[in-house]
């Protein structure tokens, strides 16, 4: 599964991670975040993902601005 990063400024297209490189990068940060183009379904496939793993996860939505639509996923992953 890829998901979508969290853009670094309003118009820059969002970049793209597998599962296996999020796995990979575990060894030197436990904290991600994600874009809201991720659907909500994917989000909650990610969390079950390294749940079974034996992963502790947590994500939030985080608002950077007034509208709505204006924020991001922030997951946290934990051995």
């Amino acid at each position: 599964m890829k998901l979508k990063l969290a853009r670094t400024t309003l118009r820059a297209k969002p970049k793209m991670i597998d599962l296996n490189k999020i796995e990979d990068e575990l060894a030197n940060k436990s904290i991600f975040y994600f874009d809201k183009d991720n659907s909500h379904k994917d989000m909650i496939a990610l969390i079950e993902h390294f749940e079974d793993k034996d992963y502790s996860v947590y994500m939030r939505e985080v608002k950077y601005g007034l509208d709505d639509n204006e924020y991001i996923y922030e997951v946290h992953i934990v051995k």
